[in-house]
């Protein structure tokens, strides 16, 4: 039995799939926040619950072709900053999967990402940015970094849309392109990696769910190839403005599915 058959898929279907995989591997390395629309897809394709579970294994491949493009590029302070309040928000985001339905997560996850996209359009508007990260030791820094942590650990953990929080979080901190990417890459390898025991403890990743994966996996690759090359033809300010529509085509898909 072939994996189509396997999950009852037409041809459309996996085809649908496979865009959404290698729409992954584009958002992985140019315009983080794009693979919101692969995770309408894959709930739309599939059972809803199901599709976290099939989606993060190939997210974790996009994250390590992400990591081995811009390790050089991170900004590791501000990962030790924000991992302790992740791991809050990946278990608050466990415990939520356990009674919330599909419908519920869908409209919750919606509502944060387009009210942080817009205090991020806002703030942007307040003060031009001088290209560093802010002062992430300082109390207002401290804060910062453990909200948008809790809220990115939560929402990448009940539907793999940790993406825009995290877009948010590091425009808001005056990140550039190449800052961002780095950051953000060992970010989720190590946050999506720290998430499949969860995963399969509630069941969404198992040997059905994996032959899916072995089959999409490779489309990522095109994907991260595609946007390593466009990452450098994009300017700083259109770079921001394709990660904040992102985040809200991703928010408004999730509020309308």
């Amino acid at each position: 039995m072939d994996t189509m058959t396997l999950w009852h898929l037409t041809p459309w279907q996996f085809a649908a799939l496979a865009f959404a995989a290698l729409l992954v591997g584009f958002s992985k390395t140019a315009v983080s926040g794009a693979n919101t629309v692969s995770l309408a897809i894959f709930a739309a394709v599939l059972p809803a619950r199901a599709s976290t579970g099939i989606l993060l294994p190939v997210l974790i491949a996009g994250d390590i072709l992400a990591v081995l493009t811009y390790r050089r590029h991170a900004h590791w302070p501000t990962l030790w900053r924000l991992f302790p309040a992740v791991a809050v928000g990946v278990v608050a985001g466990t415990l939520f999967l356990v009674w919330a339905d599909d419908a519920i997560v869908r409209t919750s996850i919606g509502v944060i990402l387009l009210f942080m996209a817009g205090v991020t359009v806002w703030r942007r508007r307040q003060a031009d940015t001088d290209g560093r990260p802010e002062e992430i030791a300082s109390r207002a820094g401290r804060v910062k970094a453990r909200s948008y942590g809790v809220l990115g650990g939560f929402t990448t953990m009940v539907a793999n849309a940790g993406g825009p929080v995290m877009s948010m979080y590091l425009l808001s901190a005056g990140f550039r392109k190449l800052g961002f990417l780095g950051t953000s890459a060992f970010f989720f390898l190590i946050v999506n990696v720290s998430k499949v025991p969860f995963s399969a403890g509630l069941g969404l990743i198992d040997g059905r769910s994996l032959l899916l994966d072995a089959a999409l996996v490779v489309f990522v690759v095109p994907g991260a190839l595609l946007g390593k090359w466009a990452v450098h033809h994009i300017d700083q300010r259109l770079f921001e403005q394709l990660v904040i529509a992102a985040t809200v085509v991703g928010g408004l898909q999730l509020l309308v599915h």
